[in-house]
């Protein structure tokens, strides 16, 4: 017969209150309970790992920012958005650990595809590329970057089971209430900061300060996009446009081949004082007829994207506000009216010879949309890096050679030779008997390559007349930015913070490079539109009245425009010339889904 054991105490509750009773419990049963329960020891030694782990990410955290965020509002930045993320994955998973490793590998992440982008760019992590992810741009990067995709999937492949570990493991749970409570707190502190701190665009240049440039960015994106949305129009506008793309294009007397030339951050860098340039150097940026035309454009040392959106479709990319950088993403399959579209309607075939990878922020897409017809981009040319602007006219004759007795040509025909950086010789074989001429290293080397641009250009207008002496040519180049330390020569007086509120009032001085018309067994018809300071939407009208070629209804309209406001487009009336004209497009079907 068993004996009864001991009488254990045991816990129990009443009424809310704890209570110690004494019940009867065997040894049996005490023991069994007790092995129930891990040992302290165990406990203890559980509970120090995985706690040690969460630290350890949380401090990698840190770590992080101290290594890329480099003053005090950034760094504050930096934690809010650290905090949200760590509670935002806290309302999904309720464990800490697992929060903080997501949290991280995001942040990780960002800084790394920030720094990449910075590499190719000169521009960090923008909260509008996740806003507009399309295909060219994966197809960018992917083509850049070959092995990207397996590793991609090598990190996935480690880090689900790293994370279906830490799931299991993570012993620690938080309420999600506590968790949203805390997420709404560091958005409503990060977006006060933001507000109060806003981000300058030419901080996007700097490479570092990445995630809190990302989230100011945000900030800044959604607050443009729910009070002016994506693209500047009126909501109503007087008059409309007539018809567009009408078949036919009575053009009186012999039209020529067009050839237009983006000239790579040119400019006569003599507006800045001081600097010495070889005998003759100003030649280059004169026309046919003598004159030295101003061309104002709409970016500062980098953005050739914002002039090839200018010159294609005659409008301004400050339409896009704060979107303006994804202009030509936004833009394409939307954006359908344009100089290449009129000039098909003349029985022109349209071609572009593109220096880089045709998916370039949606490059392809946007000039198809604008009507190009062939693009050919770097690697169907066989271009390796920045090739010498030979290369590119090498490849225009060819064009031109296949393409004459079919149809007229027009081809814009983009260089690339004068392209940063310009601390380092480019090709000095190509030029033997150059000696400095007292400038700074990097100015030294840039004139250099203006040098080296204009002779590659009086050979191609010679063999253009050697090879075809039948045909006519209209030939059409500008300076699509100044290069990017243009801004520190041009009133070397001013410190950085005095030059950048310059360039975001957009002193005029920062924003001028040059337009040049020459023709070859040709008279320009009309340049009344040729003024010698216009602003760069207008080329286009230019361009068809040069050539004479009757303007469609959007050009004519937009003449009066020019007319009206002496050359400047978005820059007449603060802008309000230019909405009042992108609501007339849209209207008439030419602008769509903006």
């Amino acid at each position: 017969m068993m004996t009864p054991g001991p009488r254990v105490a045991v816990a129990s509750r009443e009424g809310g209150r704890g209570l110690c009773a004494w019940d009867p419990m065997s040894f049996d049963e005490y023991f069994r309970a007790r092995r129930r329960l891990p040992a302290w020891g165990e406990t203890f030694r559980a509970f120090s790992v995985q706690l040690a782990v969460i630290l350890t990410l949380h401090i990698a955290a840190l770590g992080v920012m101290l290594a890329t965020e480099i003053e005090v509002v950034p760094k504050l930045l930096f934690l809010l958005a650290w905090g949200a993320l760590n509670c935002f994955w806290l309302m999904i998973s309720r464990r800490p650990g697992v929060s903080a490793a997501l949290s991280l590998a995001m942040i990780v992440a960002l800084v790394l595809v920030s720094r990449l982008k910075h590499d190719i760019l000169l521009l960090t992590a923008n909260f509008v590329d996740v806003m507009i992810i399309d295909r060219d741009s994966v197809a960018f990067l992917l083509g850049l970057y070959p092995g990207l995709r397996r590793d991609l999937l090598l990190g996935g492949v480690i880090a689900v089971p790293l994370l279906v570990w830490g799931w299991r493991m993570d012993p620690y749970r938080i309420r999600a209430r506590m968790a949203g409570a805390g997420a709404g707190g560091c958005l409503a502190g990060l977006t006060a900061l933001s507000i109060a701190y806003p981000m300058h665009h030419y901080e996007g240049f700097f490479g570092d300060s990445y995630v809190s440039k990302f989230v100011r960015s945000g900030v800044d994106a959604l607050s443009e996009l729910m009070t002016h949305g994506l693209f500047e129009s009126d909501p109503v506008a007087t008059g409309a446009l007539g018809a567009a793309g009408t078949p036919g294009c009575q053009a009186p007397g012999r039209r020529p081949h067009i050839i237009m030339v983006l000239d790579e951050s040119s400019f006569d860098i003599t507006a800045a004082p001081g600097i010495r340039v070889p005998p003759g150097y100003g030649d280059h940026f004169r026309s046919f007829d003598g004159k030295q035309r101003a061309f104002v454009v709409e970016g500062t040392g980098g953005p050739t994207w914002y002039t090839e959106y200018n010159v294609l479709t005659g409008l301004s990319a400050r339409s896009f506000g704060h979107f303006a950088y994804f202009v030509t993403r936004i833009a394409a399959g939307r954006v359908t009216r344009g100089l290449p579209a009129a000039l098909r309607r003349c029985g022109y075939r349209t071609y572009t010879l593109y220096p880089a990878a045709g998916a370039f922020l949606s490059a392809r897409s946007f000039q198809t949309t604008t009507g190009i017809q062939r693009f050919v981009d770097a690697h169907e040319m066989g271009a390796h890096g920045a090739e010498p602007d030979r290369f590119y006219y090498d490849e225009a004759v060819r064009l031109i050679a296949r393409e004459h007795n079919k149809a007229l040509v027009f081809a814009f025909v983009y260089l690339a030779a004068n392209h940063f950086p310009w601390d380092k010789r480019y090709r000095p074989e190509l030029t033997p008997g150059w000696r400095g001429l007292g400038n700074a290293d990097k100015i030294d080397e840039y004139v250099r390559r203006q040098t080296m641009s204009a002779g590659d250009y009086a050979d191609f207008v010679a063999r253009l007349k050697r090879e075809f002496p039948a045909e006519s040519f209209l030939l059409v180049r500008f300076g699509d930015h100044q290069p990017e330390f243009a801004e520190r020569i041009i009133d070397p007086a001013l410190d950085v913070a005095a030059i950048a509120r310059r360039v975001e009032a957009h002193d005029p001085r920062y924003f001028t490079t040059y337009y040049a018309i020459d023709t070859i067994n040709f008279d320009p018809v009309d340049l009344s539109s040729a003024l010698d300071t216009l602003e760069a939407p207008y080329l286009p009208i230019v361009v068809q009245e040069a050539a004479g070629l009757p303007l469609d209804p959007s050009f004519a309209e937009q003449k009066d425009i020019l007319r009206r406001c002496g050359g400047a487009f978005y820059l007449c009336n603060g802008g309000a010339e230019a909405r009042r004209f992108n609501r007339l497009l849209i209207d008439a079907g030419l602008i769509k889904d903006l």
